[in-house]
This record gives structure tokens, C-alpha cells and sequence, in this order.
């Protein structure tokens, strides 16, 4: 997959594709939806298959004071992309004079002068340009054609949305999250060199920040991590949240994985995928306390990965 930033000088076979337009944070059952009928129409017209997508997430333009809530980073949303087999990921800086434009400077900017677009399709909730008065209509009546496609609903007949998702994460549904996802939900960042209160009491972690990731429900939590340039998933007994026996600043991600040799894995890539939420974070009245809790969070672990 060929990742473009900006639209200026983009090579001529990239122009020409049908295109899949959308914020597609998390590319869930519902996303994939989407991408299907364009990766359909796409072979079909013998075209290639674009996606066209907008970084950061708009709502931190428009909401900056909301807590995190993007389910995949802009890095993660393309390998889902990729895994879908997008030939073209066009990802465009979304900033205010990109979100100024009228609906009808985004079909000529964009669609037209830009990527030239066979195809477009949309969801069917898809709205752009300012006070987002475009549509589906506003893109045909430029003469591109347009497939519009209806909500995915789950097994309750209960749309599939990113916010659904969201709001299973943040009470730590993660199960129940995935179903939606249609993949293993996951946070990803470099690995920092902590306080090594872990390694301290026997316990060392592997630690990456949550940034602008969605933060589920702090705790403590069965997860499988996978250490930039090897292969293997290995448990982990992961604590998500600010660690209220030593009260970090923000949230972040601490994984004690589970036999693992005393190695440097500083600086490398940490995918945390967490499968299942053992407990609560807590506060104990003793260090003594903590570190029997940690061996029944490890034993917790063992058991629900086996």
C-alpha cells in the first residue's frame, strides 16, 4: 500500500481509483463494509482501490478539550487498511483551512483536481465540508458516481459505530468490543524507561504511553504483547491506568511479561492487546500488599490465556 500525505505531486496511477472516504477510526464491521463494495467496484472496473481519510481525527480540531478517543492511531489505521488490501491510503492533514472549505471545494479540490476519483463510496451518514453541507448528492451532481452503504447491525439489530465501541472500551468490555472491531483491539507506542518500580519489586514492565488513544477502564488486565521484530504473542499482566500506589501523571501501559529474560527492549515498538480485565486499579496499604496482588494478577493471567 502506497501512503500519500498530501495530494500535491501524487503519481498519475494513483489518480483514476474508487475511493472509499471516511475517518475509519478503529476499521470496524461497519468500516469494512464500506471497503468491501469499494474493493468490489474497484475489481470490477478494473480500478485501483483508494481510501481517503483525514489526520488528526476532526474532533481534535473541533473538540480539543475532550479526553483521548481515537481507537486506532493514524500508524494502526493504515496497517488495517493495508491488511484490507487498499492499494492507495490518501491521509490529509485536517486542519482549519482544510475544514473550512465549502462542500463544493472539497469535491473540486479533492475528488476532482486531486484524485481524479471514478468512484466514491460513502457511509450513509457521511457529511463534509463546512458546517458539513455536502453529501452524497453535492458528489453526484459533479458528475462522479456514488455508492452510498447502509449501517452494519450487530446480532441486537443495534448499529455497529466507533462510539459503541468506545463506550465498551471505557467500562472495559473488551470481548464485546472486539465483536464490533471484527479484529483483536490493540494500543502500540515505543517502549520508555519508567521509575523501575516494577523492577524494584520483582516485577519489572514494559511501559508505553496511551497518548491520544482512547483510554479503556483502568485496571488491571490478561493481555498478549508482541515486541517489535519477533514473531511470538507473550502474556502479560498489564496494568492500564495511573498506578494509584505511585500516582502517575497520565495514563499509561505496564506490562509484566510473564517469564520473560532480562533483556534491553527499550526504543523497540510494544503492540498490548488486552484480552480480558482481571480487576480495578487499587491502592494498598503496604508495598507487601502490592506485590501479593501482583502474583494473583499474574496467576489471573496465566490462567485466562492457557
Amino acid at each position: 500500500m502506497q501512503i500519500y500525505n498530501t495530494l500535491d505531486n501524487i503519481d498519475q496511477s494513483a489518480k483514476g481509483g474508487v475511493i472509499a472516504i471516511g475517518n475509519f477510526d478503529g476499521v470496524h464491521l461497519g468500516h469494512q463494509a464500506l471497503l468491501a463494495q469499494a474493493k468490489k467496484i474497484a475489481a470490477a472496473e478494473n480500478k485501483k482501490f483508494g481510501v481517503l481519510t483525514f489526520e488528526p481525527h476532526p474532533r481534535r480540531l473541533f473538540q480539543p478539550d475532550q479526553p483521548p478517543g481515537r481507537l486506532t492511531t493514524a500508524a494502526l489505521k493504515a496497517q488495517r487498511l493495508e491488511a484490507f488490501g487498499v492499494d492507495y491510503l490518501f491521509s490529509l492533514n485536517f486542519d482549519w483551512p482544510f475544514a473550512s472549505q465549502s462542500a463544493e471545494e472539497f469535491v473540486q479540490n479533492i475528488l476532482i483536481n486531486g484524485l481524479d476519483a471514478a468512484h466514491i463510496v460513502i457511509g450513509y451518514n457521511f457529511r463534509f465540508g463546512q458546517m458539513r453541507k455536502g453529501d452524497s448528492n453535492t458528489i453526484e451532481s459533479a458528475g462522479i458516481p456514488v455508492s452510498v452503504i447502509n449501517p452494519v447491525e450487530d446480532e441486537k439489530n443495534e448499529t455497529v459505530s466507533s462510539s459503541r465501541i468506545r463506550q465498551l472500551l471505557r467500562v472495559g468490555d473488551i470481548a464485546a468490543a472486539n465483536k464490533l472491531l471484527g479484529w483483536e483491539w490493540e494500543v502500540q507506542d515505543k517502549i520508555f524507561r519508567g521509575d523501575r518500580r516494577g523492577h524494584d519489586l520483582g516485577y519489572p514492565t514494559a511501559n508505553i504511553l496511551l497518548n491520544d488513544t482512547l483510554h479503556p477502564a483502568y485496571g488491571v488486565y490478561a493481555c498478549l504483547v508482541q515486541i517489535e521484530g519477533e514473531d511470538d504473542w507473550r502474556p502479560a499482566a498489564t496494568n492500564i491506568g495511573i498506578r494509584p500506589m505511585f500516582e502517575v501523571k497520565e495514563g499509561q501501559i505496564e506490562a509484566h511479561i510473564l517469564n520473560f529474560p532480562d533483556r534491553d527492549i527499550y526504543d523497540k515498538v510494544l503492540r498490548v492487546k488486552p484480552i480480558e480485565r482481571i480487576r480495578s486499579e487499587a491502592k494498598f496499604g503496604s508495598l507487601d500488599d502490592l506485590i501479593v496482588q501482583m502474583e494473583k494478577d499474574c496467576e489471573k493471567t496465566r490462567q485466562i490465556l492457557s
